[in-house]
């Protein structure tokens, strides 16, 4: 039935269309009824020019091959530019289907990329990698040919069932057998190329050989099939049809595809969410305008109300910040913008009427940039440190121990291996690691998405209890507000038991049926040079706070010095190799977020001008007025870090309370580092590991409001309880300590809706 539509729809388009359409839907019938041999699969680049003859293969007869030249060499019905004359780089922008392709490792199950191949409409084929190197492709007909071997040497359901764990790398189109074509090639050129070669994929380069190969250095940017190409060309052909002439009937062909996308484009703007969203970027336009008008005409009214000034761009920042999906705007620019409009009104318009910043502005500026660029460095030599060892595949060390088949146990395993990994490396990227293996050891989606918020959960918690497991923690240790030994012996306890109770009350959800659909990898043999690479790693990491004691330095130069000598190793690793395997330091340090470190320095540059201008302390006043004690504040602080960034709120802690009041490892440091590290996990937009997991397995704010936040609020306030019961049993007055703060900490639960 589909054969013949595909066949009937050609026929079609032969008379109402073009040849071109009609030659694309016969291809897409003749590819139908059979699988063709996939001898090659085509690559376009953006740059590189199209040579039929290049990809001819022995397979292809005469008569294909002038086919193919007829369908490039014809006239077209469409604008230059558009339908079969359009670039293929035109054609991969719309449509739309992101990079195009599923990423596999080599050593990855068949049956986990095929998985992963169907489980989005978006990609239809693999790209099969070792590390950064391309081994091949991936399509159905690869799977095919793969099945009928099984279906040859297996005897029985056993060994049938073993295929199925078979690397991927064994099955693929060798990337050494694929041709290329430009971006500037166009849609019949591509067409013609897929014909000849027996493909229905156009695969996505940046460079190629003359010859119409791949370099060794080729970057693949994205694919696009058969059907993307036929379905840009068909729309781009009936805007060139009757319906246009009768539409606009004083134009020509060209005037008519032009008023034509102008129609499309205004009855998409009629929509709400994009009316909204265009009156939203029209007032943020002419606020910034009005803005950098006052600025420049040094308007008295920034002299005279520049606390004000300085308050609002502060919240018009952050929501900006909070909202950057909305506005279309990374929040790193956000937060640098902030930055420069408080440190210009602060240095030209506060108590200072002479407009210009002051030496005492200047050498403000100069402590906060170095207290800034502490931060930075340590997290940009921390973050590549712990790339090269996830390069280096140094991870299987842990993940080869899981040898658990039941889920429950699974549960467990997963969140005790992330609580005790988080608190040596970044939560963020042990996040993305752990995300990255229960893909493997998890294949029910919905099973999968309880495991990740699991691991947000222990992630977050698993950070706090050392200098160098959470940003926030470690922002404190830095600023000298926690101290190594104390931050370990005294938040551990909480931590663990705040991840304790919280897993307790998930496990529940977790359905112990169909326990024989999990599949886990059968763990492999880490490289030796995996192994040392992973332990130079991890010692790196942990060196860090006995560098600091005995040193008396900064941590950032102990972490930088770590990062030296992660270098070197790797270098003396892989000298002499003739090959780039993209394993070394540099190849790790493109891979940084580099956004999100500039992010920190602009929020922490924020909050450095708020603090030396005296906003912050008359916030601390506030609060102290306010609020019964420092306890409720910094449960507060927690529970605010669910909705807000808690960098902001814990740099902006910082600047409220002074260490001549609150000395190092005051239980209001240790307890603000535990709350805003576990306060994080109650909502899924708290904590940069939530933010991850709602891009990694597609968790939305609802669900997890629903299945999560109530179990991560109950964890949160057991933490609490337990700091606070340990505080009082270590410093005497147990019953006098306790309860008056069980009593607050309800009160403030309730007040916040938490509790009903």
């Amino acid at each position: 039935g589909a054969l013949t539509t595909l066949n009937l729809m050609a026929t079609m388009a032969s008379s109402r269309y073009s040849v071109a359409t009609a030659f694309v839907l016969t291809f897409l019938a003749s590819q139908s009824s059979s699988f063709a041999p996939v001898a090659r699969h085509v690559f376009y680049t953006k740059s590189a020019s199209f040579k039929p003859s290049r990809i001819i293969r022995s397979h292809v007869s005469g008569a294909e091959e002038m086919e193919a030249e007829s369908i490039m060499n014809m006239e077209f019905l469409t604008p230059e530019g558009t339908g079969l004359s359009s670039p293929i780089g035109r054609i991969v922008k719309l449509s739309k289907r992101d990079n195009g392709y599923y990423r596999a490792n080599g050593s990855d199950p068949v049956v986990d990329v095929m998985d992963g191949i169907t489980r989005d409409v978006k990609h239809d084929v693999a790209l099969v990698y070792d590390g950064n190197e391309l081994l091949g492709i991936f399509t159905e007909s690869d799977y095919i040919k793969f099945s009928t071997q099984r279906a040859k040497e297996s005897s029985n359901e056993q060994e049938s069932a073993s295929f199925l764990v078979q690397p991927v790398k064994d099955y693929v189109t060798p990337a050494q057998d694929l041709v290329s074509l430009s971006a500037r090639d166009t849609a019949n050129q591509a067409i013609a190329a897929m014909k000849l070669s027996g493909v229905r994929h156009v695969v996505v380069a940046d460079k190629v050989t003359d010859d119409k190969h791949l370099f060794k250095d080729s970057k693949v940017i994205g694919v696009i099939n058969l059907q993307d190409v036929m379905s840009i060309v068909q729309k781009d052909e009936r805007l060139s049809l009757d319906s246009l002439v009768r539409k606009y009937p004083n134009m020509n062909p060209l005037q008519q595809m032009e008023a034509e996308l102008k129609s499309s484009a205004n009855e998409a703007a009629r929509d709400p969410a994009i009316a909204k969203r265009d009156v939203v970027r029209v007032l943020a336009s002419v606020l910034s305008a009005a803005t950098l008008v006052a600025f420049a005409s040094q308007s008295s009214w920034l002299h005279d109300n520049a606390t004000t000034a300085m308050i609002g761009i502060f919240v018009v920042g952050y929501m900006g910040i909070i909202f950057e999906e909305l506005f279309e705007l990374d929040k790193a620019s956000t937060a640098l913008l902030m930055s420069t409009g408080l440190w210009v009104t602060y240095a030209d318009f506060y108590n200072n009427p002479g407009g210009t910043a002051t030496p005492q502005v200047i050498e403000q500026l100069g402590e906060q940039l170095a207290e800034v660029s502490d931060i930075c460095f340590f997290l940009l030599a921390a973050s590549t440190i712990v790339e090269v060892v996830d390069m280096h595949q140094g991870f299987k060390v842990v993940t080869n121990q899981i040898k658990t088949t039941s889920k429950k146990q699974l549960f467990w395993t997963i969140g005790f291996l992330t609580f005790f990994l988080s608190s040596i490396l970044n939560n963020l990227t042990v996040t993305i690691v752990m995300c990255s293996l229960l893909r493997k050891l998890v294949p029910n989606n919905d099973d999968r998405r309880l495991f990740g918020a699991m691991v947000v959960v222990a992630a977050n918690a698993g950070g706090v209890w050392t200098p160098i497991g959470d940003v926030t923690t470690t922002m404190l240790w830095i600023n000298e507000n926690l101290s190594t030994l104390p931050t370990i012996s005294e938040l551990f306890l909480p931590s663990f038991v705040c991840l304790v109770a919280s897993l307790a009350f998930l496990v529940n959800q977790v359905d112990e049926d169909a326990v024989e659909e999990m599949t886990l990898p059968a763990p492999s043999d880490l490289a030796p040079r995996g192994q040392l690479v992973f332990a130079a790693g991890i010692t790196s990491l942990l060196a860090v706070p006995a560098f600091t004691e005995f040193t008396g330095l900064p941590p950032y130069l102990a972490m930088l010095t770590g990062l030296g000598a992660m270098w070197t190793l790797t270098d003396i690793i892989h000298m002499g190799e003739d090959e780039d395997e993209g394993l070394n330091v540099p190849d790790a340090l493109e891979k940084l977020d580099t956004a999100g470190i500039l992010f920190f320095f602009g929020i922490l540059m924020s909050i450095g001008v708020l603090d030396k201008s005296g906003l912050l302390k008359q916030l601390a006043e506030y609060l102290d007025n306010t609020l019964p004690n420092q306890d409720i504040i910094a449960t507060v602080i927690g529970l605010a870090s669910a909705l807000i960034d808690n960098v902001p709120l814990v740099a902006a802690t910082m600047g409220m309370y002074d260490l001549a009041d609150f000395g190092t490892d005051d239980k209001l440091w240790q307890l603000i580092a535990l709350c805003a590290g576990t306060g994080g996990s109650i909502l899924v937009i708290g904590s940069a590991s939530g933010v991850a997991l709602m891009g990694l397995e597609k968790v939305d704010f609802l669900w997890y409001a629903k299945k999560v936040s109530l179990g991560a609020t109950i964890g949160y306030f057991a933490g609490i309880a337990t700091y606070l019961g340990q505080y009082a049993v270590l410093n005497g007055g147990l019953l006098n300590g306790i309860v008056p703060q069980a009593v607050a900490a309800v009160d403030v639960a309730q007040s916040s809706g938490m509790i009903m």
